[in-house]
């Protein structure tokens, strides 16, 4: 399901290679344009509704999905990853009938508490979607994934996973993200 992890200095590689390094206006402009977007979800959720909205009704509220997974049923899984910049991410089922069967924001403490020592990486991927970061720490030689959120629906908060060498769960945590501490 996920190729590999994202690298740290991945988006900078990006901005190095098309001469876009240094472009603090364009990066603010996009991260303006992405926390917008995230913004307008709670209205595109309540356009649709289960059993009944299509595929194409999902992509019209929320465009193309990041990633498409296919189940052994024929069921389509929908990804609507708002990480790094926003606090959510979305998992769009579409069953075999080819209407909507479930949509869920998986980033959530129920889904948090779920994420256990021992774990792999892969699965704990797929609970929660694309992370806002990653980091290896090679002294250690662990690699701390991290998930932003909004704790009670205002706070914003970082989950933090901690994987060891075998790519299994060591811990998680909880904490502020440091985007909005002042």
């Amino acid at each position: 399901m996920w190729a590999r992890p994202a690298r740290q200095n991945e988006g900078m590689d990006f901005m190095r290679t098309t001469g876009m390094a240094g472009s603090g206006t364009l990066i603010a402009a996009l991260a303006l344009a992405l926390a917008l977007l995230a913004g307008c979800d709670p209205q595109r959720v309540d356009k649709l509704e289960e059993g009944v909205a299509t595929e194409a009704q999902v992509r019209q509220q929320f465009g193309n999905p990041d990633q498409i997974d296919v189940e052994s049923d024929g069921t389509r899984v929908l990804s609507y990853p708002r990480q790094p910049q926003g606090w959510t991410n979305y998992e769009i089922r579409i069953g075999p009938d080819g209407k909507m069967s479930s949509l869920r924001q998986l980033l959530n403490e129920d889904n948090f508490a779920r994420v256990k020592p021992g774990m792999p990486s892969m699965e704990v991927r797929r609970m929660l979607g694309k992370p806002a970061q990653t980091q290896h720490y090679d002294f250690k030689d662990e690699t701390v994934i991290d998930w932003r959120f909004k704790q009670r629906g205002q706070e914003s908060k970082l989950f933090s996973v901690t994987f060891g060498p075998d790519a299994k769960v060591i811990s998680t945590a909880i904490g502020d993200d440091p985007r909005e501490m002042h």
